[in-house]
């Protein structure tokens, strides 16, 4: 059970950071971790003048018992002068008082020029490592920009290679379309022609054998004369006198009928 546990938690946070990856900038980060460095170096610099500020008290203190102790082992010389022995010898006590309490602040004097001389160097190194960090992070930046803007250019080629493929493929199957329906309208054409299928333009009542007349006698209008020529010969003799006139044909009166001739 733990295992699963543990799998199901390493899952997420790999979907964490992937999650984070997607989100975060890589320049923003740089960005931020200058900026903590330089509060670090204003720390140790803050550091550094605090020490020296305490020292500089320290300083004073130490001049001011040095000025003391002179002062007192002066005013010892001049009580014994005038015959003072117990003003001497007060005055030597507080003088020793006085040295040793300068011993210590000598002391605490040379500690704290070394830790201000340790903080300086410090501020100095970080310093430096900061100006490499704020170098190395510009060009980290600039190389990060390029990359985005290259990839950036990629993809949009890409698309458009893309989308010219597509463009193609639906060039090419309207052309099929095109081909397939001028195909078809040809096929319709031959078929109406050859009188399989009737044209639907045409007035009603043309047949297929009034079509093949009119295109017998639209491409051939010499014909009709030779054709005339070879129904008179086919009519009995008797019809072809009164029925002919100047080469054509006029109509023969019509036949009287069975009842009249009875009546």
């Amino acid at each position: 059970m733990s295992s699963i546990a543990d799998r199901i938690a390493a899952l997420f946070r790999i979907k964490a950071n992937k999650a984070l990856d997607r989100a975060e900038d890589p320049r923003d980060v740089l960005d931020h971790s200058y900026v903590q460095q330089q509060e670090l170096l204003q720390k140790v610099r803050r550091g550094v003048a605090d020490v020296a500020t305490s020292r500089k008290r320290v300083d004073l203190q130490v001049h001011r018992l040095r000025q003391s102790a002179e002062k007192l082992e002066g005013q010892a010389q001049q009580a014994l002068s005038v015959g003072r022995e117990d003003l001497a010898r007060e005055a030597l006590t507080r003088r020793t008082a006085v040295n040793s309490q300068l011993a210590e602040l000598q002391v605490r004097q040379a500690s704290l020029q070394a830790d201000e001389e340790k903080l300086s160097l410090a501020a100095q190194r970080l310093q430096a490592k900061v100006e490499s960090f704020r170098s190395q992070k510009e060009t980290i930046k600039a190389t990060y920009t390029a990359a985005e803007a290259q990839t950036r250019i990629t993809e949009a080629v890409t698309g458009i290679s893309e989308e010219m493929g597509d463009v193609g493929m639906a060039v090419q199957r309207a052309q099929d379309r095109t081909d397939q329906l001028q195909a078809r309208a040809g096929a319709l054409d031959e078929l109406i022609a050859s009188g399989v299928l009737e044209d639907a333009t045409l007035p009603a009542g043309r047949d297929d054998i009034q079509a093949e007349l009119e295109a017998a006698t639209a491409s051939a209008s010499g014909g009709v004369e030779a054709e005339l020529t070879r129904l008179r010969a086919r009519l009995p003799a008797s019809a072809t006198g009164p029925a002919v006139e100047a080469g054509g044909a006029r109509e023969a009166p019509p036949e009287r009928s069975e009842q009249g001739k009875t009546s």
